[in-house]
């Protein structure tokens, strides 16, 4: 963490090695390193050497997350992916639940990548991921995953968007239903992840609601493009200002009221 009144890490995504190379040169202002493939889908998993090169390419002293993919209801395949984004050298390993249909089916799979990441390394920190628009796809509610990721042993509890197609998380689940997200997530003793096409402007309400982590990357890409444009490190740098910035506020006005 940056700076030691914000509360709120920042996780960037590049697409590859040569933007995981562009994520270093702004480390100052970035916690979390993200492995995923952007053309594979929203949590779409990458090679396994991309990962050991992007490991490789960043400080050693800021963790690397890998998604292994919008994933179907297969416990077992899933847990093998998990196993390979740990082994290669991820430490923070995201599940994106898009086939799972109930909380049961969720829990499944999500305790199946537990056993498997943590028995390999204790230390790792799994985030069960569901969807804001999960009424989209037909996947579990997400404003169940908090319940699913404490029941299951995860760590972190996230939220994002499946369909990339302009809407963004607010525009699924408001506000007042991400607090509530995150409400969960922290009587659950997890952390709280969101994502989703999120920009500058959404970081006032992300940071009153207390969310944990924000993941970002089209906000920090040429144009705002996540597909076309590719990572800026002075992007990345304004945006951990204007999070710096939501966090002094918010800080400021908490000690006013209290």
């Amino acid at each position: 963490m940056r700076w030691k009144e914000s509360t709120l890490l920042l996780l960037i995504s590049p697409d590859g090695v040569e933007e995981a190379l562009d994520c270093a040169k702004a480390a100052d202002h970035l916690d979390i390193v993200d492995v995923k493939k952007p053309d594979e889908g929203s949590l779409g998993a990458n090679f396994p050497w991309v990962i050991r090169q992007i490991r490789d390419a960043v400080p050693a002293d800021k963790p690397v997350s890998a998604t292994v993919g919008d994933v179907p209801y297969k416990p077992g395949t899933v847990a093998q992916a998990a196993l390979g984004a740990t082994v290669s050298g991820a430490t923070y390993i995201k599940v994106g639940l898009y086939g799972c249909t109930t909380p049961e089916q969720a829990m499944d799979v999500m305790r199946g990548v537990v056993r498997a990441v943590k028995d390999h390394r204790p230390d790792a920190f799994v985030v069960a991921s569901g969807y804001a628009d999960a009424h989209r796809i037909g996947c579990v509610n997400p404003l169940a995953l908090p319940d699913i990721a404490r029941r299951s042993g995860c760590d972190a509890a996230m939220l994002d968007t499946a369909v990339k197609d302009g809407t963004r998380l607010f525009d699924h689940v408001p506000p007042d239903l991400c607090a509530e997200f995150v409400r969960q997530a922290h009587e659950a003793g997890l952390r709280a992840a969101l994502a989703g096409s999120v920009k500058a402007d959404d970081l006032g309400a992300l940071t009153r609601i207390g969310t944990d982590i924000v993941g970002v990357r089209g906000a920090v890409c040429e144009g705002g493009d996540r597909t076309a444009g590719r990572i800026q490190p002075r992007l990345v740098a304004a945006f951990r200002a204007e999070m710096d910035r939501h966090a002094r506020e918010h800080a400021a006005a908490v000690a006013t009221a209290g």
